[in-house]
């Protein structure tokens, strides 16, 4: 099956997500999220396919987050402004974003990877 991964090279997550899915035959097409984030319009196509709430989507954990106070602002931005935010800047997407383009899952989760990839 032929993937494609929104990822951070030097993510160790994102590299143990790349070995799983590869040890079991997955191609995977892998897009440097940080130098290439998705747009707005790929973003919205994304989060339709994932069934997840746009706040999946956001790195809470990642320094530029907390830098930019997105604890307090989050609550009260549309999904618009949201997916807005997150293509203008790879570092607030959560990693990996794998795709094939019918399902989506967002982070890495052995689990969730045995049961849609």
């Amino acid at each position: 099956m032929n993937l494609k991964a929104y990822l951070y090279p030097k993510c160790s997550t994102c590299r143990d997500a790349l070995k799983w899915l590869r040890a079991r035959g997955h191609e995977v097409e892998s897009v440097d999220i940080f130098e290439t984030p998705p747009s707005k319009d790929r973003l919205k196509k994304l989060l339709k396919l994932s069934g997840l709430d746009i706040r999946k989507f956001l790195n809470t954990s990642g320094e530029v987050y907390r830098e930019m106070g997105l604890k307090d602002k989050v609550p009260h931005m549309t999904e618009d402004e949201l997916l807005e935010l997150l293509s203008s800047n790879g570092r607030l997407i959560k990693r990996p974003i794998v795709t094939d383009g019918k399902k989506v899952t967002v982070g890495f989760k052995e689990d969730t990877y045995v049961e849609v990839w």
